[in-house]
């Protein structure tokens, strides 16, 4: 029999819902043809400024070049370091490294696999030049903690929400939570355009100026360029994209709390389910159990029509292009640990009850049958 596979993202249902707003945006862009910072860029970041509560929004290419853009806004280079989590995509230490900075590692937390806030100023040494915690699979870090340690210390602070716009941290939006926000506007993003695009987010009137200028190769006004820059301009027509997708953005992140709870409904104690700290909401950029004998629950559930995927396998102190750092295994047990053993499942915004039923049924049956 034809095991009927189920979506592990979504994004045909959203687009259909979108279409007319979506169509009528894009044919705008292409009737006026200005596809680079065109008007659809400067509307795109005064609703994102509106809805994060954040006084500036810069939209960029890509939430990797957010980072980028955001550690060079604020001088990190040769000789500085940045602290942050070895639990998360490449992009976060990666970006660090690039401006040869060193990226410090710190363990996670065991239940949000955000950055432990007790183990920070440990790391701290007179070359840190900020922290750089993870809102990882759409929680919020935390912040309170972690932006007063770095007052204590007279750091500057950069949120890497490129998996938690939309998600709340006791009030306050991702993004709008410290120094410097950045989010990633990747497709299977929980806002996400066609292509690629990313966001920083800042109060900072100064930071803002200096993060446009990156922006647009450390110009300050056409062919003058006082600063190095990068070409991290976002188009026209991601930004029109995004447009669409904001006006559903609200009730989109309301299924994904709907979806959420009642996965940790049916799954009861079956596995590890998702640990909202208190005062967070998350936007679910990936619903992630723990499991034991990871790959053999993963080919049954791939038998079975069910799509999984591993976010992160391998920690970022344990990745090859890190290894002059001698970190070796055992340096940050606890995110380790978490990569041995977590597993994202199917979610997005339009996962039926049905569907949902059917992955949580699969899911208990397929680790009780693995033996460990």
């Amino acid at each position: 029999m034809t095991v009927s596979a189920i979506d592990f993202i979504d994004l045909k249902t959203q687009q259909q819902r979108i279409l007319p707003d979506l169509d009528q945006r894009m044919r705008a862009v292409l009737n006026h043809g200005q596809y680079i910072m065109g008007p659809e860029v400067g509307e795109l970041e005064a609703k994102l400024a509106a809805y994060t509560g954040s006084r500036h929004a810069i939209a960029v290419a890509s939430g990797t070049d957010a980072l980028l853009i955001a550690l060079m806004a604020l001088g990190v280079g040769p000789g500085d370091e940045v602290i942050t989590s070895p639990f998360t995509f490449i992009a976060t230490g990666e970006m660090i490294a690039l401006l040869g900075a060193k990226p410090v590692f710190v363990d996670i937390d065991p239940r949000t696999y955000n950055i432990d806030p007790g183990k920070i100023e440990a790391a701290i040494t007179p070359r840190t030049r900020a922290i750089l915690p993870v809102s990882l699979y759409g929680q919020c870090a935390d912040f309170a903690t972690i932006n007063a340690i770095a007052a204590r210390h007279g750091l500057p602070v950069i949120e890497d929400g490129c998996q938690s716009f939309g998600a709340l941290y006791h009030g306050k939006r991702s993004c709008a939570l410290s120094t410097i926000g950045c989010t990633s506007f990747f497709p299977s993003k929980p806002l996400g355009c066609y292509g690629d695009g990313g966001a920083c987010f800042t109060d900072d009137d100064e930071l803002a100026a200096r993060m446009r200028q990156v922006r647009v190769h450390g110009q300050d006004r056409r062919y003058h360029h006082p600063a190095l820059g990068v070409n991290g301009r976002i188009d026209t027509l991601q930004a029109a994209v995004l447009l669409a997708k904001l006006e559903v953005f609200a009730d989109e992140v309301t299924e994904r709390a709907r979806v959420g709870a009642r996965y940790g409904e049916l799954f009861g104690d079956a596995v590890v389910t998702p640990h909202l700290a208190p005062g967070c909401s998350s936007v679910y950029a990936q619903y992630t159990v723990q499991v034991e004998n990871r790959a053999q629950v993963q080919k049954t559930l791939g038998d079975a029509g069910i799509p999984t995927a591993v976010h992160y396998p391998v920690p970022l102190h344990l990745q090859p292009v890190f290894s002059d750092l001698g970190l070796g295994k055992g340096s940050f047990p606890v995110a380790e640990a978490a990569a041995d053993r977590v597993m994202s499942l199917p979610m997005h915004p339009y996962l039926s009850v049905e569907d949902q039923q059917r992955i949580a049924a699969s899911v208990r049956q397929a680790v009780k049958e693995s033996p460990c």
